[in-house]
């Protein structure tokens, strides 16, 4: 549509494509809620005020909000395709997602990242990506697709959708000054550059910070999200499936009085059941709004906030000029949308249709590994054993080091002392590691998963041999996906044949046989405040303290060493 009718249209001299009646409309500038009209044309707002429309709907008494960001996510971890994922999303009110593919980079490499671009290109989400900046995250482990080098990256410099370089895992590389982070650091310092630090402080921050990095996902304490504001970071508050940081960071920063200005909301990695359920990023406007926060804050939070952050001037608004991504809310304080608007259509009328994965075929045959046998998952028994101890709601771990249940010198696990795995799944080595976990608590039964961060090797976890091996076993025969064995049999699944991380599957259907498997593995024990699937996959990320089993064995975080 040209200029000259919109500015008709935003003068009130024709009528707009549709518009929005008699809502109360959050200014993010003013931090005010008015009375007002919301004038769309085509995917454009053009107007605040006095409108007739070709079309109108009615929404007197509600109120009319940005569409909401998820500043951080890892699409893989929701199970679905994109196109799956936007109807959840949607009618939950996020419009915006800023997606770091390193999952699935980390199997396939570029071809992986193709496949998302491509994915993600007609779905009904503005879906930026950030290019993965650690593949591997760590050279201590096996991974798929080998290095992912800066000089792999140039390509997807000047794509649209391609905001900047994802979140910078490697901060001991960064402050070592180490060349090949560097050089991707170089290449993006025109972009925006993602961080991912737990517990840096002092001169290793500031280090980090200077190299480029823009912000912070990881912070778990007032103290830690302290330092970093006064370090130049933003903070992107995350409220996931695994970590849920939220209620501590909020509460301190309204305590302490800090300004939320420099922040955004993320759920970095969360079930599309859970998302389907309680909802999406709308989660953290209520439960910030719970805590204290001002509405309209809230809000901003959710839109505003990480829209200035990522330099996206088209959105994050309800204002002329702005991309219409609209929720219209019954209840101010709930965040619970009665109507999602993208692009000024409402989410409903959008009709979404299934990936072709003709030319992609490769993406369903990633798993790959010789059979697991009970000889190799053998774990001596110390006087005193290096054990991964489990923290609930937290992806952190403790390094514990206790005495733990054998005989002849064999460890033995039960509801306690669960034994945890990693099976290399690339076909590269034929690894398998094992050690003692505490705190996950499982009893006759076992857990295992092809998602596993971020080399996404098999990681299970059990009181007993015989259904880790069962449940390992099963991912090879379903290429991938989430299992559950008891009395050495599997009793429950969800495949993910898409490199091993995604469904190819209806969100319904997702939905239906994660939601039965994670209620099961809580009936077995699986301890409150511990995801059977999603904690788990993070006990072989070697870039979150204090101790981690990778394919290769134990690691120690702290000092970036194996044990």
């Amino acid at each position: 549509m040209e200029k000259r009718k919109l500015l008709l249209v935003a003068e009130g001299k024709e009528k707009a494509d549709l518009v929005l009646k008699g809502g109360r409309v959050l200014n993010v500038f003013t931090n005010e809620f008015l009375e007002g009209d919301v004038a769309v044309c085509q995917d454009t707002i053009v107007g605040i005020g006095q409108y007739e429309g070709i079309r109108e709907i009615d929404c007197r008494g509600r109120y009319i909000v940005p569409g909401y960001f998820d500043a951080h996510v890892h699409i893989e971890s929701t199970l679905a395709m994109p196109g799956e994922l936007s109807k959840a999303v949607l009618k939950s009110g996020t419009t915006t997602l800023i997606a770091d593919p390193h999952e699935l980079v980390n199997v396939k490499g570029k071809k992986a990242l193709d496949f998302l671009l491509a994915a993600t290109e007609n779905v009904p989400l503005n879906v930026y990506i950030m290019i993965p900046s650690s593949v591997p995250a760590t050279p201590f482990d096996t991974n798929g697709a080998g290095e992912f080098m800066a000089e792999d990256m140039e390509e997807y410099l000047k794509k649209d959708r391609i905001l900047g370089l994802g979140e910078v895992m490697c901060f001991t590389d960064v402050v070592a000054g180490e060349e090949k982070i560097l050089d991707k650091l170089s290449l993006f310092e025109k972009k925006h550059i993602d961080g991912h630090a737990p517990g840096l402080s002092g001169g290793n921050l500031q280090a980090y910070r200077l190299s480029g990095v823009e912000n912070d996902h990881e912070c778990s304490t007032i103290d830690e999200v302290k330092e970093k504001l006064r370090a130049g970071l933003s903070i992107f508050i995350r409220e996931g499936s695994g970590a849920k940081n939220l209620e501590p960071i909020v509460s301190g920063m309204l305590k302490e009085g800090l300004p939320f200005s420099r922040c955004a909301f993320c759920t970095d990695d969360k079930h599309l059941e859970e998302i389907e359920e309680d909802g999406h990023i709308s989660v953290c406007v209520r439960k910030a709004i719970a805590l204290g926060m001002e509405p309209a804050e809230a809000y901003k939070t959710a839109s505003w906030y990480p829209a200035s952050a990522y330099g996206l001037k088209h959105l994050g608004a309800v204002a002329p000029g702005y991309q219409a991504d609209l929720v219209v809310l019954e209840d101010v304080k709930t965040a619970k949308a009665t109507m999602t608007l993208y692009k000024g259509i409402p989410s409903e009328e959008y009709r979404v249709e299934g990936f072709d994965f003709t030319g992609w075929e490769e993406l369903l045959h990633t798993v790959e590994f010789p059979t697991l046998t009970k000889e190799k998952l053998i774990v001596k028994k110390e006087n005193k054993n290096h054990v991964l101890g489990m923290i609930p709601k937290e992806l952190l771990t403790e390094h514990l080091f206790e005495e733990v249940p054998g005989e002849n010198g064999v460890f033995l696990p039960d509801a306690v002392y669960n034994k945890l795995c990693v099976v290399e799944r690339h076909g590269k080595n034929g690894n398998v590691s094992a050690a003692p976990i505490k705190g996950f608590g499982i009893k006759n039964g076992a857990v295992a998963t092809s998602v596993s961060h971020d080399s996404h090797n098999i990681i299970a976890a059990g009181d007993n041999d015989e259904d880790i091996i069962a449940a390992v076993n099963y991912l090879k025969e379903i290429q991938g996906g989430y299992v559950l064995a008891s009395g050495g049999k599997v009793v429950g699944a969800v495949p993910l044949a898409v490199c091993g991380l995604l469904s190819k599957e209806s969100k319904e259907e997702i939905q239906r046989k994660a939601g039965k498997i994670l209620s099961m593995a809580k009936d077995m024990g699986v301890a409150e405040g511990i995801d059977p699937f999603i904690t788990l996959s993070f006990m072989a990320l070697p870039v979150i303290p204090k101790l981690r089993l990778l394919d290769t064995g134990l690691f120690d975080v702290e000092k970036f060493e194996k044990i």
